[in-house]
């Protein structure tokens, strides 16, 4: 069962149309992933889907309900969190009060659910007290997810997560988003190292020029000559 469904998405800035009928759609407890070239329309979809950017056509359902017209905040209510690729974190604030921030919608208590995100990422629970902006880049996105996690989300998206991270920090990163996925959380992932998150991933959309050019498992897509040839170097 779908949890996410973006059907024939068209959308732009200004008078440039940057989307032009893509369809997104991630499943309940699995991780789907938005790959393809610079300038393909991947983030401006995963704008588009969390309404930071309105449709000009198409429609975004969620949990089986309309929410084309919902704001942002109140599809946070709804239960998606959205971490963006750059200014993700408070960096004056500690890394504890970047989590607190994250969970002022939630109702049960704060401590339990923040346990559940220093599980996950054990750093966190020892740099609780630093300020997020000395951290490392890969523990400020720790921090990122961490934050959005506060939530208790249905559905975590993540806007290129290991952008300018160490090939070390990126395998780590990917193997907490297979943990949260195991809990039952839906992921939908825009990623520039292509290769290794369809590794990881139930579902790859290929775009190209704001189009589907392939959907398939991922590990369809890395088997598939055409998308290795023109995506993933071979």
């Amino acid at each position: 069962m779908n949890l996410l469904m973006g059907e024939n998405i068209f959308a732009g800035y200004g008078g440039v149309e940057i989307l032009k009928g893509c369809s997104i759609t991630v499943g309940l407890g699995k991780i789907s992933v938005v790959v393809g070239p610079n300038g393909a329309g991947k983030s401006t979809a995963m704008k588009a889907i969390f309404g930071m950017l309105p449709l000009r056509s198409g429609n975004v359902l969620f949990d089986g309900e309309d929410i084309t017209h919902l704001a942002p905040f109140d599809r946070v209510k709804k239960g998606m969190a959205y971490v963006p690729q750059t200014q993700n974190v408070f960096t004056s604030m500690s890394v504890e009060e970047n989590l607190e921030m994250g969970g002022f919608i939630n109702s049960v208590s704060l401590n339990d659910v923040k346990e559940q995100v220093y599980s996950l990422f054990p750093i966190l629970k020892e740099k609780r007290r630093q300020r997020a902006g000395e951290l490392s880049g890969g523990q400020r996105q720790q921090v990122a997810v961490g934050r959005a996690m506060m939530t208790e989300p249905k559905l975590l998206m993540l806007d290129e997560p290991t952008a300018g991270v160490s090939p070390m920090v990126m395998d780590d990163l990917f193997e907490r988003v297979v943990e949260i996925a195991r809990t039952g959380v839906a992921i939908l992932m825009v990623e520039q190292n292509a290769k290794q998150a369809l590794a990881i991933a139930d579902k790859g959309h290929v775009l190209v020029q704001g189009e589907n050019r392939y959907t398939d498992a991922g590990a369809a897509l890395l088997k598939n000559m055409d998308v290795r040839k023109a995506f993933l170097g071979g």
